[in-house]
C-alpha cells in the first residue's frame, strides 16, 4: 500500500481506537473480585463473541482472532503483517525442532500461524524440507535441527534460534522504507538485548555465549553489552546507564518483573506518536499492537484474581494502555 492507499484504513482504526481500553478502565479491573468479574466486564465491552459462559482464553482468543481479521479486511501489506508475528514463527520453530527430537509433546508450545502452525512445521522438520520456509529462516532451521540431534542441547537451540530471529527483526529495521516499522523493529532487538544480558549476568554465562546471543542493533555496541553481562548486574547497569535506556535500570533493580513492565511501557510509548499520523501503516500497526498490549494485561489481571494477588500487586504489574 501507499502512504495515500492508507487514509481510508487509518479512517477505519480511528474509529476503532475509541473501544481501546484506557488506563482508567484497567484499574476498574484491578479492583474488581474475582476473575469472572473482570471476564463479564469486558464482555460488556465487546470483547468475546458475546457469549456469557465463555472462559477466559475463549475470550482473549476470540479477541486475537477479530483483530488479525481487522488487519486482513485492511489490506495491510503482508510484509508489515511477517513482520509483527516474526517473533512467533521463530518460537514455532524451536518447538517443532524440540518435539521432532525429543519425542515430548506439548500441546501449548505453538502459535497459532496460517503457513507455519504445528502441522505444517512438524512435518516440514521431520521431512527435512527446509526448502518450504521462509528464505531467511532456513539455514537456521538446519543447523538447528543438525545441533539438537547431535547435541539434545535445548540451551544451544534457544540461543541459535533466537538469535536468528533478532537479525530477521534487524533486517526488517535496516531495510523496510517504513519509519514507523522500522523503529519498532529495532526497539523490539534492543529490548531483547537487554534481556538476554541481564538474564547472562544473572546466570553467569560465559562472554563467548553471551556474544552469541545478542544480536547486533543500531542503538548502542552489544560488544560492550556483552562485555558488561560476563562481569554482572551492576556492570549492566553502568552500559544501560550511559544510554537512552537509562531508566530500565530503576525497573530492573525493583524486580524483573517490574522490568517486563518497563519494556512493554517503552514499546507502547513509540506508539503514541501515531495518533496524529493518517498516510502510513503506523496507526493500524500500533492499533494491533495496543490490542495485544490489552490482551497481554487482561490475561495478567484475571490469573492474578483467580490467584489470589493483592489488588495492590496487581497494579504493579498491569501495562499502559494506548487508549
Amino acid at each position: 500500500m501507499r502512504d495515500a492507499d492508507y487514509i481510508y484504513a487509518v479512517a477505519c482504526i480511528r474509529a476503532k481506537e475509541k473501544t481501546l481500553l484506557t488506563d482508567a478502565d484497567v484499574q476498574t479491573m484491578v479492583g474488581m473480585k474475582s476473575e469472572k468479574e473482570v471476564l463479564s466486564y469486558l464482555t460488556e465491552k465487546g470483547w468475546g463473541d458475546g457469549s456469557v459462559d465463555s472462559d477466559m482464553e475463549t475470550v482473549l482468543s476470540n479477541e486475537e482472532e477479530k483483530q488479525m481479521k481487522l488487519l486482513n479486511t485492511l489490506g495491510v501489506d503482508k510484509k508489515i503483517i511477517d513482520t509483527l508475528f516474526i517473533q512467533e514463527l521463530y518460537h514455532n520453530l524451536k518447538a517443532a525442532i524440540k518435539e521432532v527430537c525429543t519425542g515430548i509433546e506439548d500441546g501449548q508450545a505453538f502459535y497459532e500461524h496460517e503457513l507455519y502452525g504445528k502441522t505444517q512445521l512438524m512435518s516440514i522438520i521431520r521431512d527435512k524440507e527446509f526448502e518450504k520456509l521462509p528464505e531467511d529462516m532456513q539455514q537456521v532451521a538446519e543447523k538447528a535441527l543438525d545441533l539438537m540431534l547431535t547435541t539434545r542441547d535445548g540451551q544451544r537451540l534457544d540461543v541459535m534460534i533466537d538469535r536468528a530471529c533478532l537479525d530477521a527483526i534487524e533486517k526488517v529495521a535496516a531495510t523496510t522504507k517504513d519509519k514507523f516499522l522500522a523503529d519498532y523493529a529495532e526497539t523490539k532487538v534492543v529490548i531483547a538485548d537487554i534481556k538476554i544480558a541481564v538474564r547472562a549476568a544473572d546466570t553467569k554465562r560465559p562472554l563467548q555465549m553471551i556474544e552469541d546471543a545478542l544480536a547486533p542493533n543500531r542503538k548502542f555496541d552489544v560488544k560492550k553489552l556483552a562485555a558488561a553481562a560476563a562481569v554482572g548486574r551492576e556492570e549492566v547497569y553502568g552500559f544501560l546507564e550511559k544510554t537512552d535506556y537509562r531508566s530500565a535500570v530503576d525497573a530492573l533493580k525493583d524486580s524483573f518483573s517490574a522490568f517486563e513492565k518497563w519494556c512493554d511501557d517503552f514499546i507502547m510509548s513509540t506508539l503514541m506518536n501515531q495518533k496524529t499520523n493518517i498516510q502510513s501503516s503506523g496507526p493500524i500497526v500500533a492499533f494491533f499492537l495496543a490490542k495485544q498490549n490489552e490482551i497481554r494485561t487482561a490475561r495478567i489481571i484475571m490469573t492474578a484474581k483467580a490467584n489470589g494477588f493483592s489488588d495492590e500487586v496487581i497494579s504493579e504489574r498491569v501495562r499502559k494502555m494506548y487508549g
